[in-house]
């Protein structure tokens, strides 16, 4: 496999990832024994999971390296809930680009508080990656 350029290479003791060939500081072939996401709305579930588990390496490794910030830290990560997907553009696994709206709830000071978002998703080697928001109400 090749190295995305700019991907995240977590260690090989990064949760539920194994090294991947051509990543000089470990790399990952698969998330917790899964394979890559197939579809946006997949890995859009995988982020919330992410998310909700506090899984920085999963959401950098996931993050297009065009938008990805250099570090992400959860230490104020609310308290997610739920996941509900409203519409999906595109994004299956014959498509480059994708759009995920959803709805994710969260606790924040004990109120339960909903995101609401237009995600973009771009397929690059086969692999999906989120980009960018491209709508959100809090």
């Amino acid at each position: 496999m090749n190295r995305v350029p700019g991907a995240a290479c977590p260690g090989p003791r990064a949760r539920g990832r194994l090294p991947r060939a051509g990543c000089d500081d470990g790399g990952v072939t698969d998330w917790a024994g899964r394979a890559w996401p197939e579809t946006a709305e997949a890995l859009m579930r995988s982020r919330f999971e992410a998310f909700r588990d506090g899984d920085a390496d999963w959401l950098l490794a996931s993050w297009h390296p065009s938008t990805r910030p250099a570090v992400l830290d959860l230490t104020q990560n609310p308290r997610w809930r739920g996941l509900q997907i409203v519409d999906t553009v595109a994004g299956t696994a014959t498509d480059d680009t994708g759009i995920v709206e959803f709805r994710a709830t969260y606790l924040h000071q004990r109120e339960l508080q909903v995101l609401h978002e237009r995600s973009r998703f771009v397929r690059e080697e086969g692999r999906w990656y989120y980009l960018d928001a491209v709508d959100t109400v809090l």
